[in-house]
């Protein structure tokens, strides 16, 4: 009877999705409750080689763009499965996927869909560990590791990221609170050409980085990297975070994230779009890109969280070529607020939220056609990473 019901559980949580982003959870603290398999069963889980997650975040959302209201429609923002568990006290594995995306990984680098985030197997030698597979970048920044399910908006700079790619892994614990990380991943899902055009492909579409994570008290955390990824044939983009979280007391959170990528060829298509024209054959070239981003919590009752959040980023060119203007092209403002409540010792949690944006272009980009403009909406909706098994 149990293998049934834990069948019937399983079949449930697989069945009618498609796969979505990330790491931890700020909520991670809260998720000590009994899993939904122990909530209807009655029987208590004694094994930590399995356990299953859904991933959501749902809500009403209502938009606005500068002609006025736009749109008001439900929707499923993330949806993903997760499993993972310690099969040892040495090897685990970790499987994730988002399930509103395509499964058709048959022109990828490395054959996996990118509905895929994680799919690998962990070693843990002493104070090294490894991970073997489909991952996550190990970019710095505090909101770049956080389970997409809590943002209610990214920057620019991550929104336009390649956050999952398949590599090695290899982290050394020098003491129980530092820890450095190098990884080497693919560079490229899909084809060169389908990311940068038709400029010649590199021979290792590789990315290299070292992070350093630190946790200082558990007042000052660290997540700071550094990376270098070949691009093109003869082309790098070069990525630096500085993710600073705060713990100041039960009641106050926050982190800033600092975010720089210099690219040789432009990554992001965010300057391509600005510069480039319908027949363009290739990226832009040059394109730099910075990014602030500040997050606060307020807990002011036990089941109550305040929160708002302020991003300031540029889109800029470093070195002109082909005919395209060296200097700043673009500042986005980004800003977030609104109320959360924890009904549960879990991390379940309602919210109302606002989010704003407002784009704003220097005249040489708007000589080629582009205006300053903004969005805002308004969302009511649910967040939880619920415990299936």
């Amino acid at each position: 009877m149990k293998r049934i019901m834990l069948v019937c559980l399983t079949a449930l949580a697989v069945s009618g999705f498609h796969p979505l982003c990330a790491q931890s959870s700020r909520s991670d603290f809260m998720a000590d409750g009994k899993s939904l398999f122990e909530e209807v069963t009655g029987i208590k889980k004694k094994t930590d080689k399995f356990n299953l997650y859904l991933n959501m975040h749902g809500d009403f959302n209502m938009k606005w763009n500068d002609s006025g209201f736009d749109q008001g429609a439900f929707e499923m923002k993330q949806l993903r499965i997760e499993m993972k568990g310690d099969i040892n006290d040495w090897l685990s594995y970790r499987y994730r996927q988002r399930l509103n995306r395509g499964n058709d990984g048959s022109g990828n680098i490395d054959n996996v869909p990118t509905s895929i985030d994680w799919a690998g197997v962990g070693i843990k030698l002493n104070k090294f560990s490894f991970f073997a597979g489909k991952q996550c970048a190990s970019y710095g920044g505090i909101e770049f590791d956080l389970n997409p399910i809590e943002i209610y908006e990214y920057s620019d700079m991550i929104e336009h990221m390649s956050n999952f790619m398949t590599g090695l892994n290899v982290a050394y614990n020098y003491n129980p609170h530092q820890q450095i990380q190098f990884q080497v991943l693919n560079s490229l899902n899909g084809p060169s050409e389908d990311m940068y055009g038709d400029l010649e492909r590199t021979k290792l579409p590789l990315v290299y980085t070292l992070n350093w994570n630190g946790n200082f008290l558990d007042v000052f955390k660290t997540r700071w990297s550094a990376s270098v990824m070949n691009e093109t044939k003869g082309e790098k983009m070069y990525y630096y975070a500085l993710g600073n979280e705060f713990n100041f007391n039960p009641q106050w959170h926050a982190y800033f994230d600092w975010m720089y990528s210099r690219e040789g060829v432009d990554r992001k298509g965010i300057i391509t779009n600005i510069v480039g024209t319908d027949n363009q054959a290739h990226n832009a070239f040059n394109a730099e890109y910075m990014s602030y981003v500040l997050h606060v919590n307020y807990r002011f009752a036990p089941k109550w969280n305040l929160f708002a959040k302020g991003m300031y980023e540029t889109a800029s060119v470093y070195k002109a070529s082909d005919e395209v203007e060296k200097g700043k092209y673009r500042t986005a403002w980004g800003y977030t607020g609104g109320i959360e409540f924890y009904p549960m010792e879990s991390n379940l949690h309602f919210f109302l939220a606002y989010v704003g944006r407002s784009y704003k272009y220097t005249d040489r980009a708007k000589a080629l056609g582009e205006d300053n403009f903004s969005t805002n909406h308004v969302s009511v909706g649910f967040i939880w990473q619920m415990p299936v098994f």
